[in-house]
């Protein structure tokens, strides 16, 4: 995938539906909702910035990755659009995708804690994000378009933050009913990116046959 006016607009929607801001205000607001506007927003950018770092290694350095375990990025495009699959059909069928937001409800000492983890990890950059990230750079294999899939990352972080920070006013203006038709708009995007990611990896498996 080579075309730029069809490979970020991909990659935004992709990162989109899996961060998924507005499906996961909810969430965010259940756990920070009692706390100050000060706690609230330090929360919110702790959260986005350790998915970004996360997404950011992962994009620059996951080929070292790959190399030291002595995974393929066929095998890597197949396993991950597995997840990523079972992680859209989840919102699809309205639940909280298990593999993406486990373990949500665990007990924290302090925001602090919580907003690396379980906010940053595996509610934001858990491991449907990282495989998507990965299949997006395997598929350009080049360092511009690393770059441009990492800013792109940072673009929905930026309106992920944005929307953690103005949570109470979204679950005042949103009905339930009204997140739930989001959240499965979004899970619709994912299966789609994810059954694209598995035909790749099957096609590049193939490819890598003699004759």
């Amino acid at each position: 995938m080579t075309d730029l006016t069809l490979f970020l607009p991909t990659v935004f929607l992709g990162f989109f539906a899996m961060l998924n801001p507005i499906g996961n205000t909810p969430v965010f607001l259940s756990m920070v909702g009692e706390a100050d506007k000060k706690t609230i927003k330090k929360v919110a950018f702790r959260a986005v910035l350790t998915a970004f770092f996360i997404i950011a290694i992962f994009s620059f350095f996951g080929h070292v990755i790959f190399r030291m375990f002595g995974i393929t990025l066929p095998a890597f495009q197949v396993a991950g659009g597995i997840i990523v699959f079972f992680i859209g059909y989840d919102l699809l069928q309205g639940k909280v995708a298990g593999a993406q937001h486990s373990n949500v409800q665990i007990n924290v000492k302090s925001y602090e804690d919580m907003a690396v983890s379980p906010l940053g990890i595996p509610l934001l950059a858990g491991p449907g994000t990282i495989s998507t990230a990965m299949n997006f750079v395997g598929e350009s294999n080049k360092l511009s378009y690393t770059l441009l899939i990492v800013l792109i990352f940072a673009l929905v972080c930026a309106i992920t933050y944005f929307m953690f920070l103005i949570s109470n006013r979204i679950a005042d203006k949103l009905s339930p009913p009204l997140i739930k038709v989001i959240s499965r708009i979004m899970g619709l995007i994912l299966t789609v990116i994810a059954v694209q990611m598995f035909i790749n990896g099957i096609f590049n498996v193939i490819k890598q046959f003699p004759g």
